[in-house]
């Protein structure tokens, strides 16, 4: 809960700050741990962390790495953080951060208050790595997973970004060759009736229908796009559209081998960091689709029952054929976290080129369409006055 407290602030006068604590009592102490004289606590109904933005996860752990590596503390390193922290929200968690290490609190302990900020992987990776007192590792490999997440989600988004725009141009033409322009060329060949060729009939009855009836078509277009948003949102919804979306051969195929490659990459981490395998599954279960959930629950029953991994993985169809050679390679090197990282990056450049190649592939085709589509819209409103000039001919 967000309270607005009101304080004196030595040199500085009254002071106004947000302060995200369980009640105003604990949000008073917070202040006065600043140094400030609370005047007064009113809670508010402020947008939480999670509601209001993201906590910026990997910029904190990069400095926080930066600060260990030099020499500073933990705490201090926290305590440097809060100083140079200008969100008064990111500065309240690392405040609080701060006064449960100084209570005594594991640092992973106090980064599981607040889950809106720290996701259960992140928690995880640290408490294993309390175990062996390598919080600069566990940093280092975080880091480096989520630069690799980021980098994998960024490629996707680009990849939709050129034809999401062709649609939307080839769109907006259409709809002003439809509203404006074929209405113009109705009233030019009003007179002509029946003579018209169908397809240039039917071609201005559809334009002069959008002229006159746009407001009722655009509403409806928002109803139905409303009503479209609104069972998106649910499960149910999202998990039919991703199971037709899977039947496809070729794109089925590769959104498994997506989703397959995340999850090695956050195991491998998971493992390297030193978080038992059963354990480290639970965690990565999520980044699968629900598609193959089923399967690594088996997976994960064969390998809590002692069954190797690479078999159990192979049993519930979660490898490819690289994967599945890699898996085995590690148990016998005895280094499965880092081969579940090469196995990830291997996927992970995979995609990237078929990626790559689809973009390439599907912006021409859509812009074939769009332009055939257009041409059509053209060629029929031109196709009385061929005729015309031929019958004058």
């Amino acid at each position: 809960m967000y309270f607005d407290v009101k304080a004196m602030k030595p040199g500085a006068g009254v002071v106004r700050l947000t302060i995200d604590a369980t009640d105003a009592g604990e949000a008073g102490h917070q202040a006065e741990t600043q140094g400030l004289a609370v005047l007064s606590v009113i809670p508010r109904a402020g947008q939480s962390l999670r509601r209001g933005g993201r906590f910026p996860l990997l910029l904190f752990n990069q400095e926080l790495l930066a600060l260990l590596e030099a020499g500073v503390s933990l705490i201090e390193a926290l305590e440097t953080l809060v100083e140079k922290e200008q969100r008064s929200l990111v500065r309240n968690v690392l405040v609080q951060l701060v006064r449960r290490l100084r209570e005594g609190q594991n640092f992973s302990a106090a980064l599981q208050d607040h889950p809106a900020s720290f996701p259960p992987l992140f928690v995880a990776t640290l408490r294993a790595s309390e175990k062996t007192s390598d919080l600069q590792e566990a940093l280092r490999r975080y880091i480096a997973h989520q630069t690799h997440m980021e980098a994998a989600r960024g490629k996707l988004i680009g990849a939709a970004i050129y034809p999401m725009l062709l649609l939307a141009v080839g769109g907006l033409v259409l709809l002003f060759l439809m509203g404006y322009v074929v209405p113009r060329f109705s009233h030019i060949y009003e007179d002509m009736g029946s003579r018209l060729p169908f397809m240039s009939r039917l071609l201005l009855a559809w334009g002069n229908l959008l002229q006159d009836w746009w407001p009722v078509l655009l509403g409806t277009l928002l109803a139905l796009g409303s009503l479209g948003v609104h069972l998106f949102r649910k499960p149910a919804v999202q998990a039919s559209l991703a199971g037709l979306l899977w039947r496809v051969p070729e794109l089925g195929e590769r959104l498994r081998v997506i989703h397959l490659a995340r999850f090695y990459r956050t195991l491998g981490m998971l493992l390297s960091g030193g978080v038992a395998v059963v354990p480290a599954i639970e965690m990565s279960s999520g980044l699968l689709s629900p598609m193959l959930q089923p399967a690594l629950a088996r997976a994960k029953s064969r390998i809590h029952d002692g069954m190797a991994i690479s078999d159990a993985m192979e049993g519930s169809g979660l490898v490819t054929a690289v994967a599945l050679r890699m898996l085995r390679v590690g148990e016998r090197a005895g280094n499965m976290g880092v081969m579940m990282e090469s196995i990830a990056a291997f996927h992970e450049e995979e995609n990237g080129r078929w990626l790559e190649w689809a973009t390439r592939l599907f912006g021409p085709v859509l812009m074939l369409l769009m332009g055939l589509l257009i041409g059509l819209v053209v060629v029929l409103l031109y196709l009385p006055i061929f005729q015309l000039a031929d019958s004058l001919g």
